[in-house]
């Protein structure tokens, strides 16, 4: 079945020819990991439990994408790319599912971390189905599509999770794993296990182009901490590029504390329904999709660090904005909030594309050991911004995880400013 859909695929003409059917499998899993558990596990968590809790589970689901390394190993050295990309939906599908019967707070953060460990194994596959069965030049087109395919996966699961949230929170976990089960199958039926390539793996600096929920992203899994890049860190933290991790994990982490809390934070401080406020998110998602193009455009023209400056700013901004409405009220506060946080996730495709460019720009190890020490900062500031911000909403309430998300942009905006004003070209 397999041959047929390729020979199908290759008769294809015009931009169809850059798209494979088991696009749909990231899409499906755009549409579970980053649109439909960033809204559906805090309220799941947040109905027995507390904010701390909360927190504690929307961490594991970050600390989950530092198992890429052991992923990675066992797909290169076995050839296990089918069965790495089966096994890791079976393993999201069975998290979910467990969580929607579980009621126990004591296992949540390893029901958490088993889902996650299975996401990161099918996203660390992704686009290896792309490097190793196509010739070079044809990279950029299909992994772009894969990301159209990822991204638009996350819009639809938002607006889903809306949805989802008004009937029953636990036949959303359920419908969610649903899906990673009709992604399972659909893998399966897709893909093939690459031949051996004859090169070793190259080095893609692809923006991840989708909203925030980087931790789980198929371009942040391509590459990934290495023995050797831990063996450089000494070198790497005393260069320009520790200082940009350091201004990453800051401004990542702070954030990471906002989002994790999200549904409950509008729901409990702003009055906005999780419903709307999930169709609301999925609509900034969209739209923040056709800001990429813009946004490499004046990474090339300015800088990368001015670019990165700039989408700091607009978050520092919308974060004191959250903060500020957090403790007032009047008739329409909420949609006041909504508009803020849209500029939260605009301001991501200004980082995002202008935080990849640095990375591989300024690592004094290679650029594919940098983008993998990158990309495990991404995952250890989920971990480090979900604990903090629901221990600061457990003891001082939701309003208060927009102080750490303004106290970790303002940080990382100010250590920004150590840089050379001449940065290297990226």
């Amino acid at each position: 079945m397999t041959v047929k859909l390729e020979e199908k695929q290759n008769t294809l003409t015009g931009w169809l020819k850059w798209i494979e059917p088991w696009y749909l499998v990231y899409a499906l899993l755009g549409a579970i990991i980053a649109g439909l558990i960033p809204v559906l596990l805090p309220l799941r968590v947040g109905q027995s439990g507390n904010p701390s809790q909360v927190g504690w589970v929307m961490a594991a689901v970050s600390l989950g994408g530092l198992a890429a390394p052991l992923w990675g190993v066992l797909t290169d050295r076995y050839r296990l790319h089918r069965w790495v990309l089966v096994f890791g939906l079976f393993l999201t599908a069975f998290g979910l599912t467990a969580f929607a019967f579980s009621s126990q707070p004591a296992i949540w953060f390893v029901i958490a971390l088993i889902l996650s460990v299975g996401a990161a194994g099918a996203s660390t596959v992704a686009n290896l189905f792309v490097v190793e069965m196509h010739p070079k030049s044809e990279w950029d087109e299909r992994i772009g599509w894969l990301q159209t395919f990822y991204g638009l996966g996350q819009v639809v699961g938002l607006l889903l999770a809306g949805f989802l949230s008004k009937v029953n929170l636990n036949t959303g976990l359920l419908t969610a794993a649903a899906l990673s089960i009709a992604a399972v199958l659909l893998g399966w039926l897709t893909t093939k296990t690459p031949p051996k390539p004859s090169e070793k793996k190259p080095i893609l600096l692809h923006t991840a182009r989708h909203t925030e929920w980087t931790v789980h992203s198929p371009q942040r899994f391509f590459h990934h901490l290495s023995l050797n890049g831990i063996k450089q860190l000494g070198t790497v933290l005393r260069s320009r590029f520790g200082l940009f991790l350091a201004v990453w994990l800051l401004t990542f982490a702070g954030s990471a504390a906002v989002f994790s809390q999200y549904p409950l934070l509008m729901q409990k401080v702003f009055d906005i329904t999780p419903d709307i406020s999930s169709v609301a998110f999925g609509a900034m998602a969209g739209l923040g999709l056709t800001l990429y193009t813009p946004a490499g455009n004046w990474s090339e023209r300015f800088g990368s660090v001015p670019i990165l400056r700039v989408s700091l700013v607009m978050r520092l901004a919308a974060f004191v904005g959250l903060f500020a409405l957090g403790f007032t009220h009047f008739g329409i506060q909420g949609w006041l909030a909504l508009v803020a946080f849209a500029f939260v996730v605009f301001a991501w495709s200004l980082m995002s594309v202008s935080g990849t460019a640095l990375a591989a720009d300024l690592s004094p190890v290679g650029e594919g050991e940098g983008m993998g020490i990158f990309n495990a900062v991404n995952a250890l500031a989920g971990v480090v911004g979900a604990a903090l911000g629901g221990w600061v909403a457990g003891n001082w309430g939701y309003a208060t995880t927009s102080v750490v998300a303004v106290a970790g942009v303002m940080s990382g905006l100010m250590l920004s400013y150590l840089f050379r004003r001449k940065e290297s070209k990226s």
